[in-house]
């Protein structure tokens, strides 16, 4: 009977087959409609309404028990099917017979028992993990999986010859699964692993170690065990199990991950392992228990080169820290990483050390770890992220006796330099220098290795660099993003400078002389600053136009305008201004040349329409207006005095008193002459305007003499004047002689705009058409006039 189990989630398999899933569906990325996402949707069974096209088919997660031949036989172009984490508990390999491009399957985390075989050669994954197989489930067919890279098994017992139908194969990873292995009273079991680049065992995770099983391989270069939980009492079984596996001599990686031990059976696990061919080994999430004691190590001469041990958890609270601490400080190799496990400390080494890495990231050093320690004269690499580093000046003091030290990472720590009259001691190897995330303000620059030549101070608290930083002729690289800099730096104190980052700091106003300064400049990542908009920026935009994309980093999408408001989020590039409006020179030049030809032209065309004159007669008729509001309200209540004025040239006089006047007035029309109802004593503009304004219409007598008189055209301006100004139709315009249009002059455009623009009454020469004349004459006076006899004025 098969029993539920719970599917145990084992962290660097998931890595590894996630790893191969996205190699297998990243040629699909453009293609989603044929990928087809089921899983974690409750379903019992493969869904028939699948597309004929789909090559990607994920149904894990889900209550499906069996997998029939019409479920995916359609699915003629299925490359990947995951089926895992379900309930199916036997297989017939026959129902992918259809599906001949299959290359990826994982039928792990399910309850399968069995399978019946089948031909298949497509095969490059085949994941049957973490099932309840009582034996190995090799089929015989599985020897024509040429291309496969990847198989995953499980098995609760074991025999020698169980692979050797896929032996010629040459897999890259064969993961075993041994959750469920059992210790057989009075047998030990064995199998032999002929051919693959890495093998992990996966045991169960809660149960003690107790596997006595033989596997032997032939070659393989990296052994991957999880979920070791061990004690005193089974820590040597371990080892045993270990003695078969690390006799290879093509094994160079062995990791360890999720295990529980004690500190006793941890050194002895070293002690095992030093005088092996492996050359890395890597502890992943490691938790002590019971005691940490001193425990005697041997430092065998070794072909290991380096340790890493990622996340320890101790459930050991009072222990000595000598006997945790100079195991590690006094190992003799060359890497040593110790991260995410909350020491507090580490320990200088006792005699002349190997180590040229070092790596105590996430743990809780502080300005006290390696001081006055002369014993790291090889170390090359030192990194000290995450941890409580304060004082920048001691861990300056601390490096001056690692005399091969070249890069020194201290970031994501809480370091300040407020001292100002102490120099740093830094050794001078310092080639690199990552000092970011911390609370450093400029005075850092006064306290930096003499020959560093990367230096990286992004998320610090600087809010300038000093224009006086000496001794970093040999920086090349920079990276000082997320500070508050509100200039871009020159390079005139980092003559060597190619590579600057200042992306997410203040800057509103870069200078454009910054690439004429740093000639050496080939990385610049200046995005993401809240740029000024104006005028000052356009130099800076127009040289970054100029230089290579390939220097000038997300350029254009992260260079955007912050101010003015109306330029918030326009891109650089796209930002314009006139270069009116940037140049006060220029504006001030064209403001004055605009004003000088706008006065020439005003001047030319007062001096061709004579203004003066017009202003003159304009001030004349309001002056005559403004004494006529001054005069007794009876004499303004006078009516009309004169049916007509005649305005005309002296030189026409012999018409006008010979022709015109007799006329009109043997028709009864009053007429108004200036040589005899000109008042005395009053001015001639005066008397013009108050006969004009006195009479009932004004007829002007037109011909070439009348253009030549200025008084005629006073008296027309009047009248033309008072025409608009009373509402009224008052002009009669009589052409005596033809007016050739040039011989108008340019002043007297009104004369011009009259004569084009209403109709005039031309003398004709003829006698017989006089009557005509004289009758239009007479038929522009239609109303009868109540004229006021000069003795009722008298009178009044």
């Amino acid at each position: 009977m098969t029993k539920d189990k719970k599917p145990t989630v084992i962290s660097l398999h998931s890595v590894y087959v996630m790893t191969l899933v996205w190699g297998t569906l990243i040629q699909f990325s453009e293609e989603s409609e044929f990928v087809v996402d089921k899983s974690k949707i409750g379903l019992t069974r493969v869904p028939k309404d699948l597309p004929p096209q789909t090559k990607v088919l994920d149904v894990s997660q889900n209550f499906i028990t069996e997998l029939h031949l019409s479920d995916i036989s359609f699915l003629s172009q299925l490359t990947v099917l995951r089926l895992s984490q379900n309930r199916m508990q036997c297989l017939d390999i026959s129902v992918f017979k259809f599906n001949q491009d299959l290359e990826y399957l994982d039928l792990s985390h399910n309850q399968l028992q069995t399978i019946l075989c089948h031909p298949i050669t497509s095969l490059k994954h085949l994941d049957l993990s973490f099932n309840d197989f009582e034996a190995l489930p090799i089929c015989k067919e599985f020897g024509n999986l040429t291309q496969l890279n990847f198989l995953g098994l499980s098995a609760t017992k074991l025999q020698q010859l169980d692979l050797l139908p896929i032996a010629h194969l040459h897999l890259s990873c064969i993961l075993l699964d041994l959750e469920r292995y059992y210790m057989k009273e009075n047998e030990k079991e064995s199998l032999q692993i002929l051919n693959t680049e890495k093998l992990h065992l996966v045991f169960h995770p809660n149960s003690f170690f107790s596997v006595q099983v033989n596997i032997s391989v032939k070659s393989v270069g990296c052994l991957q065990l999880a979920n070791i939980k061990l004690g005193d009492d089974n820590c040597q079984v371990f080892i045993t199990f270990l003695l078969e596996l690390t006799q290879g001599p093509t094994l160079l990686n062995f990791t360890l991950n999720h295990v529980e031990t004690t500190w006793k059976c941890l050194v002895g696990i070293f002690q095992f392992l030093w005088p092996k061919p492996v050359e890395y080994l890597s502890i992943y999430n490691l938790t002590i228990v019971e005691s940490i004691d001193e425990e005697d190590f041997i430092y065998y001469e070794t072909t290991l080169k380096g340790v890493k041990i990622e996340h320890i958890t101790k459930r050991v609270f009072i222990f000595s820290q000598t006997a945790l601490y100079r195991v590690f400080s006094d190992m003799n190799i060359r890497m040593l990483t110790i991260a995410d496990t909350h020491f507090i400390h580490m320990l200088c080494p006792q005699v002349p050390s190997t180590f040229n890495f070092l790596n105590f990231t996430q743990n809780v050093f502080t300005d006290s770890v390696f001081q006055n320690c002369k014993t790291l004269a090889r170390l090359e690499t030192l990194i000290l992220q995450k941890n409580k580093l304060e004082d920048l000046f001691k861990i300056s003091l601390m490096t001056k006796d690692m005399l091969s030290l070249e890069i020194l990472d201290v970031s994501s720590n809480s370091l300040e330099y407020d001292r100002h009259g102490e120099n740093c001691t830094w050794v001078g190897s310092i080639v690199v220098l990552n000092l970011s995330s911390n609370i450093l303000t400029d005075s850092v620059f006064r306290c930096l290795p003499p020959r560093i030549k990367v230096l990286d101070l992004h998320s610090n608290r600087i809010r300038s660099i000093p224009k006086d930083v000496a001794h970093l002729e040999a920086l090349q690289e920079l990276n000082v993003a997320s500070n508050s800099l509100a200039h871009l730096p020159g390079c005139g104190s980092f003559s060597s400078l190619s590579i600057l980052s200042i992306d997410y700091n203040s800057i509103s106003n870069p200078s454009a002389d910054f690439f004429q300064s740093c000639q050496k400049i080939r990385s610049l990542k200046a995005g993401n600053n809240p740029f000024q908009c104006t005028c000052e920026l356009r130099d800076f935009i127009q040289s970054l136009g100029q230089v290579s994309s390939d220097v000038v980093e997300s350029w254009p999408d992260s260079y955007e305008c912050e101010y003015p408001e109306s330029y918030k989020g326009t891109l650089l590039k796209d930002f314009r201004v006139s270069e009116l409006s940037c140049n006060t020179a220029l504006l001030i030049v064209t403001i004055g040349v605009t004003g000088l030809a706008l006065a020439l032209t005003m001047t030319g065309l007062c001096v061709y329409f004579d203004l003066p004159w017009y202003l003159r007669m304009l001030c004349q008729w309001t002056q005559t207006r403004r004494r006529a509001r001054n005069v007794p309200l009876e004499e303004l209540q006078r009516t009309l005095q004169f049916h007509a004025f005649i305005s005309y040239s002296e030189h026409d006089s012999a018409w006008v008193k010979n022709e015109l006047v007799p006329c009109l007035e043997k028709e009864g029309i009053k007429i108004c002459l200036h040589e005899r109802n000109f008042v005395p004593g009053k001015s001639i503009m005066e008397n013009i305007i108050n006969c004009i304004e006195k009479s009932y219409k004004s007829i002007f007598v037109l011909s070439p003499n009348f253009v030549q008189s200025e008084w005629c055209h006073y008296e027309l301006y009047f009248a033309h004047h008072n025409l608009f100004h009373e509402g009224s139709d008052n002009l009669i315009l009589i052409l005596l002689d033809p007016i050739p249009q040039n011989s108008i002059p340019g002043k007297y455009h009104k004369l011009k705009a009259l004569m084009a623009q209403r109709t005039y009454l031309e003398w004709p020469k003829e006698k017989s058409k006089h009557g005509p004349f004289w009758a239009n004459i007479r038929a522009a006076f239609n109303i009868k006039l109540k004229l006021v006899a000069e003795e009722d004025d008298v009178k009044t």
